[in-house]
This record gives C-alpha cells, sequence and structure tokens, in this order.
C-alpha cells in the first residue's frame, strides 16, 4: 500500500496565486447573504418578517453611515486644502519627519498629494508638520 504526502495532491494554492479573504462587508455581500438567507429557508419555519426587517434597516443604517464617513472625509480635505492655501506668505515653523527644523515664508502650496504640501524656502513641507504660523509682516 502506497501513502501520498496530504499537501501534494489536495491542490491548495499557496503563494501570489492565492485569493486574499476579504474583510470588511460590503452592501453587496450583506445582500448576498440575505438572499441566500431568504432561497434556503425551511418552508415550514420560514425566517421572522421582524428578523428580516431588522437586517434591512441595518443595511440601510450601513449604506447611510458609509455616505456620511465619505462626506466627511471630504469636508476635510476642502478644510485641510483652504487653511493651507491661507498659509501663503505667512511666516511658518516646522519640523519634518527626520528631525529636521526649519522657518522661513510659505510662498506656494500643492494639492498634489493626500497632505497639502507648503513651500518654505527650497523645502516642501507637509502641512501637518508645521509647527507654527505668523501673521505675514505688514506692508509699508
Amino acid at each position: 500500500m502506497t501513502v501520498e504526502a496530504v499537501g501534494a495532491t489536495t491542490g491548495i494554492q499557496t503563494g501570489a496565486s492565492a485569493r486574499k479573504p476579504v474583510q470588511s462587508m460590503d452592501s453587496d455581500v450583506f445582500m448576498k447573504l440575505l438572499v441566500t438567507q431568504l432561497k434556503y429557508q425551511d418552508p415550514g419555519a420560514p425566517m421572522d418578517t421582524n428578523q428580516m426587517m431588522a437586517q434591512s434597516v441595518q443595511l440601510s443604517m450601513m449604506e447611510k453611515m458609509t455616505e456620511l464617513s465619505g462626506g466627511a472625509k471630504e469636508s476635510f480635505s476642502l478644510q485641510m486644502r483652504t487653511a493651507a492655501a491661507q498659509i501663503v506668505g505667512s511666516e511658518v515653523g516646522y519640523t519634518l519627519a527626520d528631525g529636521t527644523t526649519g522657518s522661513g515664508v510659505a510662498s506656494a502650496v500643492s494639492f498634489a498629494t493626500g497632505v497639502p504640501l507648503v513651500t518654505v524656502g527650497a523645502a516642501k513641507v507637509p502641512l501637518d508638520s508645521l509647527t507654527g504660523i505668523s501673521a505675514p509682516a505688514p506692508k509699508q
């Protein structure tokens, strides 16, 4: 009698071709679960309508919270851009992630990345690395 190694014949995928599991539930997954639950329910003891309504309400609440979260992110991004634009012409101080500190006049702002980059002299400083802002000197 020949015994084969288990790993050689199971057909389990490993490495880069293996499917990665989804870590969050979206409305599509929720609806598929609900439809599957309805499809395979016992006809002699159908699902309680109150339970089905509760699940539908949960789906609706999840979708609304997702919309609110997206709106809040957009609002925060707009506020950050507005604040960065108002800094131009002001004296700013900064500390970069590597510990480099400096100061100078903010001459420009770039919105090419997620966090606005403020140009201070030759340095491109992320908005969240600014340590202080002084009002621009009055023009004479």
